[in-house]
């Protein structure tokens, strides 16, 4: 892990090798000098994604405003969105009986405490109501994870390739959803970051943003798993080669799950039952089931007249386990695989809501490697096509997953 470029490819840069910090997780000048120099070097890609994101949210305002329905609404006031807007409002504590004979119970533990938190803490700060404060703070994340979706892409293959990667995901069909009061922008932020820390070898940052990511989702978990791994390489490389192991790799370790661990804790302790918060998602209706409802959702699409949505979803599911297997190929780097298919695992193991898998699979960017290595290699006119293919489908099915269908994003 000292040297940051094993199982990199050049594509049109040389990898820029970051030597680790050492200044305990402090911004040192130089640390703010490369940090400036890589967000300048991202403006390009910053700029698609925030066109994206405009543009898809100027379609579906007048969408949703020739239906009758405030745009404001259908981003920040419906489905999830509705009970992170509650929590940041009147703190948890509410239950809420799911439809007759189902046996579900909606409690709001199940939603993880960060989000709610800032929206509470900004909102007190500047009183323009949660809702705004949620949607500014998801649109604000979503800015900083493509700034690190962008510093990964850069530190592994360079810039052509880091540009490619953030607008593959700016146009991602679930992409809308980084424009809503959700929580993925939020999570990848932190997730991005965090990746780009471990494979510098910025220990402490890592495991920090790490936490946070944790305490962000259920999945946040799969930043944590990264780090670890990167930590656990390092520790092995330095014992192999008789080198000192970083001193902030030990403290690294503990906090890097903290987050996730504390909040599941903190419900266990509420609930009565360690196992609180496995009870709480199992109430709403959401379980791990080791993909049987997943498969069973594909038997179902091919037997089955079904929607757009589940369509979408089942594809997607699909590229992303091909996507894990050329990135395996392509000899990733570990912590990067570790992460990618911990998400996997977690939405496609899942039962409930078929048609949110895109949205829980939205983090993860690293798939998105091969693609953007073929795409930055390919020819104008190819791109010429692609691109706007991809942000067609991309804003039509926002448009439809917001507005027009009956199931969650």
């Amino acid at each position: 892990m000292d040297d940051p470029s094993y199982g990199m490819a050049d594509v049109d840069d040389a990898p820029r090798r970051l030597s680790p910090a050492r200044s305990g997780g402090r911004l040192s000048p130089s640390r703010l000098t490369r940090a400036r120099a890589v967000l300048r070097r991202a403006l390009p890609g910053l700029a698609v994604f925030v066109g994206m994101r405009l543009a898809t949210v100027a379609a579906l305002s007048v969408w949703a405003l020739h239906i009758g329905r405030h745009p404001r609404t259908v981003l920040g006031m419906e489905w999830d969105s509705l009970w992170y807007v509650r929590i940041a409002r009147h703190g948890y504590g509410t239950v809420l009986p799911g439809p007759e004979g189902s046996g579900i119970v909606y409690h709001d533990m199940a939603f993880f405490p960060l989000y709610p938190a800032l929206i509470r803490a900004v909102s007190t700060v500047v009183p323009v109501g949660e809702v705004n404060v949620a949607l500014a703070l998801s649109w604000s994340a979503a800015v900083v994870a493509a700034a690190g979706i962008y510093a990964v892409g850069e530190l592994l293959y360079g810039r052509r390739l880091a540009l490619t990667l953030v607008a593959l995901w700016a146009v991602l069909p679930q992409a809308v959803v980084a424009t809503m009061a959700y929580t993925e922008s939020l999570m990848t932020a932190f997730a991005a970051w965090a990746l780009y820390a471990a494979l510098t070898g910025r220990w402490l940052t890592a495991a920090l943003l790490a936490s946070l990511a944790g305490l962000t989702r259920p999945n946040g978990i799969a930043a944590a798993a990264a780090v670890l791994t990167a930590l656990g390489m390092h520790v092995w490389s330095c014992r192999r080669e008789g080198n000192a192991v970083d001193r902030y790799a030990w403290p690294a370790a503990v906090l890097a799950p903290a987050g996730w661990v504390g909040y599941v804790v903190w419900v266990g302790v509420k609930t009565g039952s360690p196992w609180g918060y496995f009870t709480v998602q199992r109430r709403f209706g959401s379980t791990f089931d080791f993909g049987h409802y997943t498969l069973y959702m594909f038997k179902h699409l091919v037997l089955a007249k079904v929607s757009l949505g589940q369509y979408t979803a089942a594809a997607v599911a699909i590229g992303a386990v091909t996507l894990l297997v050329l990135s395996v190929l392509d000899r990733q780097p570990f912590p990067l695989l570790v992460y990618s298919a911990t998400l996997i695992v977690m939405a496609l193991g899942g039962a409930h809501f078929f048609t949110s898998r895109p949205r829980l699979l939205l983090p993860a960017f690293p798939l998105l490697l091969p693609m953007a290595l073929t795409l930055s290699r390919a020819r104008l006119r190819t791109v010429a096509v692609l691109a706007p293919t991809l942000a067609a489908y991309s804003l039509v099915f926002g448009i439809y997953l917001t507005v027009v269908a009956k199931s969650p994003p």
